[in-house]
């Protein structure tokens, strides 16, 4: 396995890194989180490893040798009763061929010429499956074709979906070509800043911000500088009505023994946050969907649009 670290996602490195996995018949593969990953058709696809330990771990199982460059072998997100936190196999070759302060393209570029790539097997390409539903209840499962599919070329993606991710991301390999930035650390409440950074940064580029509703409540002033400063932001919100990735880590780590009290301060439905409404009172234009024909539309129009605008996406 040819193991890539966030620094080395752009376009050209997981080029050469398809080249390089061609000739040596091996797998790609980089950190779950990384900074700027370069995704979508035409572009080859090199895979995060699971978030969760054991699904991570049965990702690398029967792996002899791993090649990382730009990042260290990969742990486990928290320290989990019972379970490993070095997830690589204990019986794989590790080879740190380029630390994440070296020049991990350089290294790319050597192993390529030693190799002789020149072609990129389409086993490393995307599938396009771009089927959209066009009816029923709305959920996670099924925004991920239509965001797929309506996402203009060269859209910024600020992920922190969180939960509802998890069914949502996969999709991005079949948009046309996109950056997608993502969690750096382990804390929430990253996304909406992070998109609004992006949106200064790159204003000739369409940004989308994907985020559960627990994490967006932390920095959800966010939305007033996106009004303020008129950034082309759509920014959809999973509300949930829960701090659902903290209750998953909770019970993972077995801390969910606590009383109704205490289990009540994961809950965001007492009283019920109502995104749209929020969302208008700083200046930004809001909806909320509850149906794939109701998001469709939301997307369109918002994508469409100039200005920052909010899609509460009810599960």
């Amino acid at each position: 396995m040819l193991f890539l670290g966030g620094n080395f996602l752009d376009e050209e490195c997981v080029t050469l890194a398809g080249k390089i996995a061609t000739v040596a018949n091996c797998r790609l593969a980089t950190d779950t989180f990384v900074k700027k990953h370069r995704r979508g058709r035409g572009i080859t696809k090199v895979e995060p490893i699971p978030y969760f330990a054991e699904m991570a771990e049965e990702y690398l199982k029967g792996i002899d040798t791993i090649v990382f460059i730009g990042t260290k072998p990969p742990v486990s997100f928290f320290a989990y009763p019972g379970k490993k936190s070095y997830l690589s196999p204990e019986e794989a070759k590790i080879i740190e061929l380029c630390s994440p302060f070296q020049d991990g393209k350089y290294a790319l570029n050597a192993l390529n010429d030693l190799f002789k790539g020149s072609k990129i097997d389409d086993k490393f390409f995307p599938l396009e499956d771009l089927n959209m539903p066009d009816s029923g209840d709305l959920g996670p499962e099924n925004i991920g074709p239509i965001f797929a599919n309506l996402l203009p070329e060269e859209t910024i993606v600020c992920d922190e979906a969180a939960t509802s991710g998890f069914f949502v991301t996969p999709h991005a390999w079949n948009a046309k070509p996109l950056d997608w930035l993502a969690l750096t650390g382990g804390s929430i409440g990253q996304g909406l800043p992070l998109a609004t950074g992006a949106a200064i940064g790159a204003p000739d580029r369409p940004v989308v911000c994907l985020h559960g509703d627990g994490g967006a409540m932390y920095t959800v002033q966010s939305l007033w500088t996106q009004a303020r400063e008129s950034l082309n932001v759509t920014n959809i919100i999973f509300s949930n009505r829960s701090y659902a990735i903290l209750k998953v880590e909770l019970d993972r780590v077995g801390a969910l023994g606590t009383g109704e009290r205490a289990a009540s301060m994961f809950s965001l439905d007492d009283p019920p946050i109502n995104w749209s409404s929020l969302a208008k009172s700083l200046g930004v234009a809001g909806r909320t969907t509850t149906t794939v024909k109701e998001f469709k539309k939301a997307l369109s129009d918002s994508l469409s649009s100039d200005g920052p605008s909010l899609i509460e996406v009810l599960i």
